[in-house]
């Protein structure tokens, strides 16, 4: 049989998905040829590692067909969620024990035994040769020396990735699919894979890769596929297909267009960030934000965006660089220290870390604030109740009334609670930041609408917010200026009226700044 002529190595054909019967995947496909690196590419959520763990066996499929070499595999409700032979996989997570020795982690499941294999009994692990073996695959694949009786935990995140890799190649498989393998990697550190990818391919293994990055797209990738909203929208050739149309597709033309239309006059700066660092998450990120504005702030997985707004509530350790409030030099060292300060944080999580859904809205919404209401130790129950109903009011709250419990609550209206919490506190708004983190996540239309009202109202009377948001359309919609972060850096500052999603996700994904080094070099 021809080259031409033999079947794909990995095929997938119509895979769909659903969770609690909301569509992850909704009819995806693609064809992966042999001995080729693919690339994957897609927006958060559009449905890529719901692909790669249908194919690890992490989760079943609904409905579709698989084919490895030829041999199709259907899927459907209950079917087998065992990995595919023959495929290996490295995950953006390095799923290794931090206890297990580095030749531990290399063969577990495969370690040299002392003696011969008898059926009921126990058999002793041969250490040395466990180790010899670990250390020849290392050198073998990578050519590098890690000793094999060094501690997973001890590693770097570069050699974790190695033995990770050296790993899946220990057991000779022919299809290898990389899930955001850079993601936690520095420029070096993703150079020297992206160079280990290639020899893989000269030694014929088929590559599937899944990435942000459209420069490493371009930089390995033979064809690349487009997700968009769990359904394949594009299959090109990934070095003469421009940055700019992967970016369209990604988005697609309607949403790319979309842009604010309003406008707002900032105050004075009232919070002031300079080369704030933390390792391996972020470094030398500075900014500034001021009275009156909405500032976004965006990055892919793995660009130290979420890190750095969590960094100004005192929940990251580590930190370094100068925060200023209000002209003032700040330490926030702790979440109870920075509501001192007059911040307040709306987490992602809102159910394990925004609110208490357990307890009432009322409890929800003046947990931040009972000194407030409280004197000698005693509770003002009427005047803490006469708050909550004017905060439910003023909010929307859709709740039968205070007392109800959070957790009977729609996702929106949760939210708005763990928004209420910090507004029942009572300052002076011109004194406030608001930090949220993907505020709008798993919410209805409805809800985000009300949402984005609130956050406009909290600007136009003086309070300052930073929003990081994965969704650009959202960003665009009700912010002023967007920061956006790539690989621990904030890369680009873009007005949010004369920007649109193209220009932020160009820049998240390296595609822009690979440009203008092209440029520049010139």
């Amino acid at each position: 049989m021809s080259a031409s002529t033999r079947p794909p190595a990995l095929e997938l054909r119509d895979i769909v998905k659903r969770f609690d019967g909301v569509p992850a995947l909704r009819g995806a496909s693609l064809q992966v040829a042999r001995g080729t690196v693919h690339g994957l590419i897609g927006q958060n959520g559009a449905g890529k590692s719901t692909l790669i763990k249908i194919l690890a066996g992490i989760h079943a499929a609904d409905s579709g067909t698989i084919s490895v070499n030829g041999a199709d595999r259907p899927l459907a409700p209950g079917s087998s969620r065992a990995p595919l032979q023959g495929i290996g996989f490295i995950h953006q997570e390095r799923l290794l024990p931090a206890t297990f020795t580095v030749a531990e982690a290399l063969m577990f499941g495969h370690e040299p035994a002392i003696g011969p294999r008898v059926a009921g009994s126990l058999r002793l692990l041969d250490v040395r040769r466990t180790q010899r073996a670990a250390s020849e695959a290392l050198h073998t694949h990578f050519g590098v020396e890690l000793a094999p009786n060094r501690l997973i935990g001890e590693l770097s995140v570069a050699e974790q990735q190695i033995v990770q890799i050296t790993r899946a190649l220990i057991r000779e498989p022919e299809i290898l699919v990389f899930d955001e393998p850079t993601a936690a990697l520095v420029s070096r550190e993703v150079d020297r894979l992206l160079s280990t990818i290639g020899h893989l391919r000269q030694r014929g293994l088929t590559i599937l890769y899944v990435s942000h990055y459209l420069n490493e797209i371009a930089a390995i990738c033979d064809r690349v596929s487009v997700l968009r909203d769990g359904v394949d929208v594009a299959h090109v050739d990934a070095r003469d297909t421009p940055t700019e149309s992967l970016v369209t597709a990604m988005i697609g033309e309607a949403q790319a267009a979309r842009t604010r239309t309003a406008s707002r006059t900032p105050g004075d700066p009232v919070l002031q960030v300079r080369n704030l660092s933390a390792a391996g998450r972020f470094d030398n990120v500075s900014f500034s934000l001021r009275r009156g504005e909405i500032v976004g702030l965006t990055g892919l997985l793995g660009s130290g965006g979420k890190q750095v707004v969590r960094s100004l509530f005192g929940l990251e350790r580590g930190v370094r660089g100068e925060v200023e409030i209000d002209g003032k030099d700040v330490l926030l060292r702790s979440p109870c220290n920075a509501a001192r300060r007059g911040i307040a944080f709306v987490p992602e999580n809102r159910r394990a870390h925004g609110v208490a859904p357990s307890l009432s809205v009322r409890e929800n919404i003046t947990l931040a604030s009972l000194a407030r209401f409280s004197r000698f130790g005693l509770l003002a129950r009427q005047r803490e109740t006469d708050t909550v109903r004017q905060l439910i009011d003023t909010l929307g709250i859709r709740a039968p009334g205070p007392e109800a419990p959070v957790r009977h609550l729609s996702g929106g209206n949760q939210q708005k609670v763990a928004l209420g919490k910090w507004l029942s506190r009572g300052a002076d708004l011109a004194s406030s930041v608001y930090l949220l983190d993907e505020p709008t996540v798993g919410v209805d239309i409805g809800a985000k609408a009300e949402i984005y009202r609130l956050l406009d109202r909290l600007a136009d009377e003086g309070a300052a917010v930073l929003l990081f948001s994965s969704d650009l359309i959202e960003l665009l919609d009700i912010t002023d200026r967007v920061l956006v972060m790539a690989r621990g850096r904030l890369v680009r500052e873009l007005a949010s009226r004369e920007s649109d999603s193209r220009d932020v996700l160009a820049w998240a994904t390296g595609a822009r700044g690979a440009t203008l080094a092209k440029e520049m070099a010139a």
